[in-house]
């Protein structure tokens, strides 16, 4: 009898692991902390009996939207086509227009800068005339020519071997890999101080979102850190993923507030550096959700108990619009005190009690939002700023050194910047190579307070 009885005590051991081992299985994007490309390679499940809401393209009842015609300043020749009889017929100031945009064959200049030689007759010393400085630290391609391949290795993950054939190709110029690599490294070194700049400034800011996602570097591992402010976003690359990079970037004493998901590095710069911290809420969700689909009844219950209260936070939280701002206040204050004591009651299984003592530990710093204007509840914009670093991630494989690693912190935050301040990234790297060739102050992308 007694080993029957410990077979069966084997065998609901096994169960329950193999339980928890299934649910494991079934995280995805939206009941975890996975990213949503996982989804792509083991998609989830669709729901039964649920179709698509909408069909694709425009919608019934929605305004046509049409693209406004360029202005008359912005068009290089007019072409006037008229019929050659118009017996009969009175010519009207009406015209029926087409706007055709055409490359050039050739969309680029040549010029070739000469400096004259000279002898000395007395000495015989050759002499030569000076050439523009500008000329000599561009080379052989210009500001907007190496801005360009920039923006291409930068924006459009571009190799270099695929830069090298576009320019063949479409432009019909035969420049070396070799050369293209020396026309990004002086990009990188013409945006150092714009990158420089904005992460000093980091340390003054209110609020900051922080997100961290893996990166290659000779094939060893590094994290890419994303920072992002309300007016730039700062991207570092490192080999460590612990709380040092935070003290290093944001200092030990940072006096605003972080948005972060509960990883255990931010808890330790919370605590070493005093820091306020709001722990993301779509992070939380995902988890809890992942509870509510659980495969033990007891568990699945809890979870979507509090699934309930967290959408009643995030239904007040649309609709703030509408209620004054003492019932705002109380109405999430209901919410969220009737979340803190079901979390804080969990049923004796391992994965909730997990969850109920982060709260009984850090609670609080879920809610910060409600008592710290500007602070939102969940970092959803930082990890949005992060998923161009996973792309290009994918595409290029990594970087091969401290050289590689410097171009893409930059451009990334050039980019992610100048998105944020809706200003061309393009633009910026030709108004920064042109300053940085001729030896004058690099343009700045920290916005000067009023």
């Amino acid at each position: 009898m007694q080993v029957l009885t410990n077979q069966v005590q084997a065998l609901r051991k096994c169960v329950k692991g193999l339980e928890a081992e299934n649910a494991g299985l079934k995280k995805n994007s939206c009941n975890s902390s996975k990213p949503p490309s996982s989804d792509i390679v083991k998609p989830r499940p669709a729901k039964p009996g649920r179709k698509r809401r909408r069909k694709l393209g425009g919608q019934l009842g929605h305004p046509k939207h049409v693209r406004l015609a360029f202005p008359p300043e912005q068009i290089d020749q007019t072409i006037e086509y008229e019929l050659h009889d118009t017996t009969g017929l009175e010519p009207l100031d009406d015209w029926r227009a087409i706007q055709q945009i055409e490359l050039l064959e050739r969309p680029f200049v040549i010029t070739e800068h000469r400096a004259r030689r000279y002898r000395c007759k007395r000495t015989s010393k050759i002499i030569t005339a000076a050439l523009p400085e500008e000329v000599v630290q561009a080379g052989l391609l210009g500001p907007r020519l190496s801005a360009l391949v920039a923006y291409h290795k930068g924006v459009c993950h571009m190799s270099y071997g695929t830069i090298q054939t576009f320019l063949g190709d479409v432009f019909g110029l035969l420049i070396s890999t070799g050369q293209l690599a020396k026309v990004v490294q002086k990009a990188s070194a013409a945006v150092a101080g714009a990158y420089e700049q904005l992460a000093c400034a980091l340390r003054s800011e209110d609020r900051v979102g922080v997100d961290e996602t893996g990166h290659k570097d000779n094939g060893q591992g590094h994290w890419t850190w994303c920072f992002r402010a309300d007016d730039f976003t700062v991207f570092k690359i490192d080999p460590s993923r612990g709380s040092g990079v935070l003290k290093e970037v944001l200092g030990e004493t940072f006096g605003g507030v972080l948005g972060c998901d509960y990883f255990s590095a931010y808890r330790k710069y919370m605590a070493d550096a005093g820091a306020m911290v709001q722990f993301c809420l779509a992070h939380l969700i995902r988890e809890v959700r992942f509870l509510a689909e659980h495969t033990d009844k007891v568990l699945a219950h809890w979870g979507k108990k509090l699934l309930a209260q967290l959408r009643k936070l995030f239904q007040t939280l649309h609709r703030r619009w509408k209620l004054t701002a003492e019932g705002f206040s109380r109405a999430m204050d209901r919410i969220r005190r009737e979340f803190l004591r079901l979390v804080r009651r969990p049923p004796d299984r391992n994965e909730a009690r997990t969850l109920a003592e982060r709260f009984r530990q850090h609670g609080g710093s879920y809610f910060t939002f409600l008592t710290v204007p500007g602070v939102k509840p969940t970092n959803n914009l930082t990890e949005q700023a992060i998923r161009f670093v996973v792309i290009d991630r994918r595409i290029t494989q990594g970087t091969r050194g401290s050289a590689g690693q410097r171009w893409c912190e930059r451009i990334w935050t050039i980019l992610a910047t100048c998105a944020q301040q809706g200003r061309s990234a393009f633009h910026f790297l030709v108004e920064s190579t042109t300053a940085d060739f001729r030896n004058q102050s690099q343009p700045s992308l920290l916005r000067a307070t009023p």
